[in-house]
């Protein structure tokens, strides 16, 4: 039987998602009995175009059988799927959907698909999240991930459909890292230490952001108010188990919203698709959940069960 060899491409390793989706590709290539290759771009682009270009252009004994890839910046990579199914390589994106695979399935000879949460209802968890926890409005303090990421996008779109008129907003970006919200946070904190800021909730796109927002707090604000921004809610969204749904439990966040990884479930479709020739659904979604329950959100219930 042919031995299947997949290439993972992934955003960065300062992630705890992106270790999860390392680790998922990981057991899933063990229980499929194929290779899995992971690599990281560095959370750049350019960086990993270069990288699965090198792939597909490499010598045909040393190419992949297929590309999984969640992409680092706006684009889903169109002419590198292209140039990999014009190969006969697999090609999946994960965690979004690929606009072009629908055009590009009616020529490739090999598997062309997405696989992702659906990013808007992730958004829309948040929402419910933030009605339960601020039942008669109040100001919220929103760490988007990056511009260019159409997750980022999707989850603030689902998010505002739900938020009351009486919920006021303001925005800051982080780059899906601990560190990258901790910088923002720090800034906006000091830029406003003249003014009297009022915020009820903390709503982070991700976890790692929303604790890089509680570690800018605890480093700027004096000790006389220290205490009463600690005792300012934090949601925020991936719901890894040993960090997002841990950091529940132990109250450094409120609340969080599972997003099982999609390497598990894309590489078990690429793998049965090559295999057989089964045909692959164009995309996939993966389903999340609220953590804790949201009922269990009530202003000052423990979530820690």
């Amino acid at each position: 039987m042919t031995t299947f060899r997949f290439l993972v491409s992934l955003i960065t390793k300062d992630n705890d998602y992106q270790m999860e989706q390392a680790a998922a590709a990981k057991a899933a290539a063990a229980e499929l009995d194929v290779e899995a290759q992971i690599i990281y771009a560095n959370d750049d682009a350019i960086t990993q175009s270069t990288q699965l270009l090198k792939a597909i252009q490499a010598e045909p004994s040393l190419r992949p059988s297929g590309i999984l890839v969640e992409p680092v910046g706006a684009t889903s990579f169109p002419q590198v799927a292209k140039t990999a199914a014009g190969t006969g390589i697999g090609w999946a994106i994960l965690s979004r959907h690929a606009e072009y695979a629908i055009e590009l399935r009616k020529t490739a000879r090999s598997p062309v698909f997405s696989v992702s949460a659906d990013q808007v209802e992730v958004g829309r968890i948040q929402g419910r999240q933030v009605a339960a926890l601020l039942p008669r409005g109040g100001s919220i303090l929103l760490i988007q991930g990056p511009s260019v990421s159409s997750v980022s996008r999707e989850r603030y779109t689902g998010l505002q459909e739900l938020l009351a008129p009486n919920v006021h907003v303001t925005t800051l970006r982080g780059r899906w890292t601990e560190e990258s919200a901790h910088q923002s946070v720090c800034s906006w904190l000091r830029l406003m230490a003249a003014q009297r800021l009022r915020i009820d909730l903390i709503v982070a796109q991700n976890d790692a952001m929303g604790i890089g927002a509680r570690k800018a707090i605890d480093e700027t604000i004096p000790d006389p108010e220290r205490d009463q921004w600690f005792g300012i809610p934090i949601i925020g969204c991936d719901g890894v188990p040993r960090t997002g749904q841990a950091w529940v439990r132990t109250g450094q966040l409120a609340a969080t919203v599972i997003v099982p990884p999609n390497t598990g479930e894309a590489m078990t479709l690429m793998a049965k698709a090559l295999r057989s020739g089964t045909a692959v659904p164009e995309h996939s979604f993966t389903a999340s959940a609220p953590f804790p329950a949201i009922e269990k959100l009530a202003p000052g219930h423990p979530a820690n069960e």
